[in-house]
């Protein structure tokens, strides 16, 4: 019932070869020994891009449960749509695709993605190619499928993360207040550490909230993970250029994560002080972050494409991680931010629990929404 996922991962520097094996793991969670130098090369022991890529792209049983539990609120407030196909009559198509539009807008797909997903049905209908509800029911989903797919040059599966051959990864991670920044941070750590062996730094670049750093600690405790070494009342652009550094230097460290201060995108001054945070890390590595990765409260519903568009703006997103999923029937707004932005989903979250932050399919996720329904197996 579920679409595989396609390789996810793309090395920017170098061929998706392994790195050399050897180097210790170091366990300290705030300071570690330098290396001489200054030159940055990624080395930790047992881990490689393929690797990742390949524990990225799988999708077990397990992985799809997941999905398909944590979407539960949007699947019932969507399942009057079998209502609908099933009393489909050409005569009346006008009236099915009302109904459509309706049921589409109660989850937050927008006014603009559901026309567009509207017309686009319109179309197969006026060519011949859905005469059925079970057709009609296929062409929605493949209109949602192809418009999540876009936003990946068309292609299936799970979009790429972009990954640096021979230097450490840097994945910025950037978001209003309360949408999960750190939490995602601290999953991403354990998903990349424990499933591909990476070694994962994490950096406190949250300088605004009370004890963020030391929940971030907790979180690289958890997910095997090192904290980099940081000060308190360090400006966040000085404290993520350091910790590039000491990532550098160490030698061994695969990717680092970045966390960063939740900031209201229309707060002029916050979204500067991120432009600065970028810039500084580019200064101390060429063409880091190699991710800007956005992360958006479910439950905000067509408030996060606002959100979208300033971040993109200043910063470049180049990845979305919905959160929240779980709890809200509002996750459609999404599939507007990637239609409007062309930006891809790189994850989702649909829990609370270490394994419920997903690696991002839209098939997965359009089949999880639209389940085959009994009508559709006595048609198919």
């Amino acid at each position: 019932m579920f679409a595989s996922s396609a390789p996810a991962i793309a090395a920017v520097v170098g061929p998706a070869a392994g790195r050399s094996a050897g180097r210790p793991r170091h366990q300290s969670s705030r300071t570690f020994p330098r290396r001489a130098g200054s030159v940055c090369a990624a080395g930790g022991g047992g881990f490689s891009i393929g690797k990742l890529a390949a524990v990225l792209a799988k999708k077990t049983q397990g992985d799809l449960d997941r999905v398909f539990n944590g979407t539960s609120k949007m699947r019932d407030k969507l399942s009057y749509v079998d209502e609908v196909v099933a009393m489909l009559r050409l005569s009346n198509l006008e009236d099915t695709l009302d109904e459509l539009e309706e049921t589409l807008l109660s989850v937050d797909f927008g006014p603009a993605t559901t026309t567009n997903i509207l017309d686009a049905i319109r179309e197969r209908v006026e060519a011949g190619e859905i005469k059925t509800g079970p057709e009609l029911k296929s062409a929605l989903k493949a209109a949602i499928v192809e418009i999540l797919q876009r936003s990946n040059c068309g292609k299936e599966g799970a979009a790429p993360l972009i990954l640096c051959e021979t230097a450490p990864s840097v994945i910025l991670v950037v978001g209003v207040n309360g949408g999960g920044k750190t939490t995602t941070v601290g999953k991403l750590s354990h998903r990349f550490a424990s499933q591909s062996g990476a070694k994962v730094m994490l950096v406190p670049g949250d300088t605004f909230r009370a004890a963020a750093a030391e929940q971030l600690a907790a979180w690289a405790e958890r997910s095997d993970g090192v904290m980099a070494t940081y000060k308190e009342g360090v400006k966040p652009g000085a404290l993520c250029y350091q910790a590039v550094d000491e990532a550098c230097k160490m030698g061994d460290v695969d990717i680092v994560l970045a966390d960063t201060s939740g900031r209201l995108h229309t707060n002029c001054d916050l979204m500067d002080e991120l432009v600065g945070v970028k810039r500084s890390i580019g200064k101390r590595m060429a063409g880091a972050p190699h991710e800007v990765l956005l992360v958006l409260d479910g439950t905000t519903g067509l408030n996060m494409l606002n959100q979208a568009r300033e971040f993109n703006t200043s910063v470049g997103v180049t990845g979305l991680i919905l959160t929240k999923l779980d709890g809200t029937a509002r996750g459609g707004a999404v599939v507007s931010v990637v239609d409007e932005l062309g930006i891809p989903v790189k994850f989702v979250g649909v829990g609370e629990g270490m394994e419920d932050l997903q690696t991002f399919d839209p098939a997965s996720f359009v089949d999880a929404l639209f389940p085959a329904s009994d009508t559709d197996a006595k048609e198919t």
